[in-house]
């Protein structure tokens, strides 16, 4: 189109002005479109952006007993680059015959130094007691966002003497930088008076929990500074504005379990906000919330309006089990995605993956999602009109 308008403007003896030109970019990019989910099927999804390029990782399709990644230059479509890390490297620390087939699960990948660390979780293969849920931290390191990621040691990143999972990081603007986790809810019961309920109604003997911690974090990610710190965890009383959606698992005898888990902190305008999931990540009710504090390891305040992301199958949608978000920006750096999992009549169980617009502003976090139809591109997304 836009040859055949220059073209005509030089038969004319005019010349094409930048201003016209970007006039002809700006509303072909305008009229371009992605539809949610995207052709990606993965639970945890995660997304790095660097050199140009966005790479995702996360928990599922693509790798046996390890991890893959796909990259792309727009955020929404995606290629296979196939798995890049392997459970058997040289330092490898995990039993891949453990429950879950070693449950290697959410990975995050950050660029420090020019190196690219991997931060994961899986099963330890030191179990003397033979825990079924075994899981910790470990940090595999590669040259490129593309692998092969090897770890740094033959042992996870630390030992609390329970299981974790959902490992996190956060550099602030001094430098220093935290790991943010979930402990496991395996094992882990606690007394509430929504534990109090389920008793009452017969549906659950006891309630199990799983809690977000945060602690800091080596130079080298060798290990851990300091104490862990407890971060988030679910409301003890059920007149708690947060009880209702963060209990709906037990509520709806799913299983007796209450989770906050999946967590991603970010800062802006010197405010910390730490967005989570709670709810079964198997079951309908997983859903999204945040808190925010002014330091790093709190005192967070959960949100007035959380969730902010949840299921919208009760109001005539399609899509369920919406959670474990990681955070992207768009090529421009303009707008602000918040990159999650969720299921659709569809895909049935299977967990694919969708990107919704999400605004900060006044310390209030929103997400416009679940959406299926049709939304705008990222901003700064060059498409092939743009490049006639």
């Amino acid at each position: 189109m836009k040859k055949s308008l220059l073209l005509f403007l030089l038969c004319a003896g005019l010349t094409l002005s930048p201003a016209i030109a970007q006039t002809a970019q700006t509303t072909a990019a305008a009229g371009a479109t992605f539809s949610n989910p995207l052709k990606v099927q993965l639970g945890d999804p995660y997304v790095l952006h660097t050199g140009g390029m966005y790479y995702m990782y996360g928990t599922g399709a693509g790798a046996d007993k390890g991890f893959a990644a796909y990259s792309s230059k727009d955020l929404v479509n995606w290629k296979a680059e196939g798995q890049v890390y392997f459970h058997d490297n040289k330092n490898g620390w995990s039993d891949p015959e453990a429950s879950w087939d070693g449950a290697y699960w959410a990975p995050e990948v950050y660029e420090v130094r020019g190196r690219f660390y991997m931060f994961y979780s899986a099963q330890w293969k030191e179990n003397p007691t033979r825990e079924v849920e075994n899981f910790r931290i470990g940090v595999a390191v590669a040259e490129k966002p593309a692998g092969p990621f090897i770890d740094i040691a033959g042992k996870p990143l630390f030992d609390p003497g329970y299981p974790i999972i959902d490992a996190n990081v956060f550099f602030d603007t001094d430098g220093k930088a935290y790991l943010y986790y979930s402990r496991a809810a395996y094992k882990h019961p606690v007394e509430s008076q929504a534990a109090d309920l389920a008793r009452e109604k017969g549906w659950f003997k006891e309630i199990e929990e799983s809690w977000v911690y945060g602690v800091g974090l080596k130079p080298d990610f060798s290990g851990v500074t300091g104490q862990p710190v407890l971060v988030l965890r679910p409301p003890v009383r059920l007149s708690d504005k947060q009880a209702e959606w963060e209990s709906r698992s037990v509520t709806a005898r799913e299983v007796n379990r209450r989770w906050t888990e999946g967590s991603v902190t970010f800062k802006k305008d010197n405010l910390y906000y730490i967005m989570y999931s709670a709810n079964h990540f198997g079951g309908q009710h997983y859903a999204i919330g945040y808190a925010t504090a002014t330091s790093p390891l709190g005192p967070y305040q959960k949100a007035a309006n959380n969730p902010v992301l949840q299921k919208n199958t009760d109001k005539g949608g399609s899509v369920s089990g919406t959670g474990h978000n990681s955070i992207a920006y768009s090529p421009d750096g303009k707008e602000m995605f918040c990159v999650y999992h969720g299921r659709t009549a569809k895909t049935g169980e299977e967990r694919v993956v969708f990107i919704d617009r999400m605004q900060v502003k006044n310390g209030k976090i929103t997400v416009s999602g679940p959406t299926t139809t049709p939304q705008k591109l990222p901003s700064g997304v060059t498409t092939a009109a743009d490049t006639d």
